[in-house]
């Protein structure tokens, strides 16, 4: 994508947004509601016609050449496409008449499917008695009944326990080891640092930063080096010595939790003399550890300065009836 932009009326849903994916990897898309997420993936998936730019998917362009594109894609969206009276290897089935794939052709994808994904042995149990993990899995499988060349996952986790979305993050790198190009769309800042080969955040319908998750934690500091104390009364004190310790004034402080944190250089060197600081001043540390900084907060700082000018619209905005 190149300088695509989008609007629903006066609202700017996509604002000269751009976006490279490399083939056979996984690329994330963050951003808050509303920011543009969901109508990229549309365009990109031929579901909605942009105003402006260049969108090429498996190269081919949208505009022109949608029916290749279709040929040659997945979509796995926000929400099931099953029917839940429906077996498993029905759904499948179904899926693959749809794409006209044959009956024989179609029984033998459902159950490469099945077998790829851990379903088998419940292939002929109705969905509606599936947990919410293998009812995501198996809408994961029905977006690859044609094997495409590019898989898009809208949100592919949303409303799922920790052991589902385990499940699908499970899925999903088999497919990628495969040779498959994957681009997800995701809020939980977690799935993305577990699955995403590069990222980009996205506010307003704009791309405001693009790198592997490694690149973009490094933009907000490296190593950060954390301390709690026993005594509240003790943090001012203890700041004063996490500071000389760790050789900066960036020392924050959380009341609340007693915490105090520091960006440090050199790991454990710091860690050493912030024990001999925090001892020579009688301080008692409930616990000291050293972390690099999350992706949380990568998303907050990078979309923190724009959120005074984000739009009102939200992803349900984007996606009218």
């Amino acid at each position: 994508m190149a300088g695509v932009r989008k609007r629903y009326g006066g609202k700017r849903a996509l604002d000269g947004f751009d976006l490279t994916v490399e083939r056979g990897t996984v690329h994330g898309v963050l951003g808050p509601n509303g920011a543009g997420k969901t109508t990229a993936v549309r365009v990109m998936t031929t579901l909605l016609r942009h105003d402006e730019g260049l969108v090429r998917v498996a190269g081919h362009d949208v505009r022109d050449r949608g029916r290749e594109v279709r040929r040659r894609i997945g979509l796995l969206g926000q929400h099931a496409a099953l029917d839940e009276d429906l077996g498993g290897r029905q759904n499948l089935e179904m899926f693959g008449r749809l794409h006209h794939l044959g009956a024989r052709r179609a029984g033998v994808r459902a159950d490469e499917l099945l077998e790829r994904f851990g379903l088998m042995d419940t292939g002929r149990k109705a969905v509606k008695l599936y947990s919410g993990g293998m009812r995501r899995r198996l809408d994961l499988a029905a977006s690859l009944i044609t094997e495409p060349e590019v898989l898009f996952l809208d949100e592919p986790t949303t409303g799922l326990d920790p052991r589902g979305r385990a499940e699908v993050w499970g899925a999903v790198r088999s497919l990628v080891g495969g040779g498959t190009t994957v681009l997800l769309t995701t809020q939980y800042l977690e799935e993305a640092d577990q699955l995403a080969d590069r990222i980009s955040v996205v506010d307003s319908g704009r791309g405001v930063a693009e790198g592997t998750p490694d690149e973009l934690k490094a933009r907000i500091g490296g190593d950060r080096i954390d301390v709690v104390l026993h005594d509240a009364d003790r943090l001012a004190d203890g700041a004063h010595a996490l500071a000389h310790a760790a050789g900066t004034h960036a020392v924050s402080t959380d009341v609340d939790r007693r915490l105090l944190s520091a960006p440090v250089a050199d790991r454990m060197t710091a860690l050493t003399e912030t024990v001999r600081a925090l001892h020579a001043r009688g301080i008692e540390a409930r616990d000291i550890a050293l972390r690099r900084p999350t992706l949380d907060e990568v998303f907050l700082q990078l979309t923190a300065a724009r959120g005074a000018g984000r739009p009102g619209a939200t992803e349900r905005q984007e996606m009218p009836a």
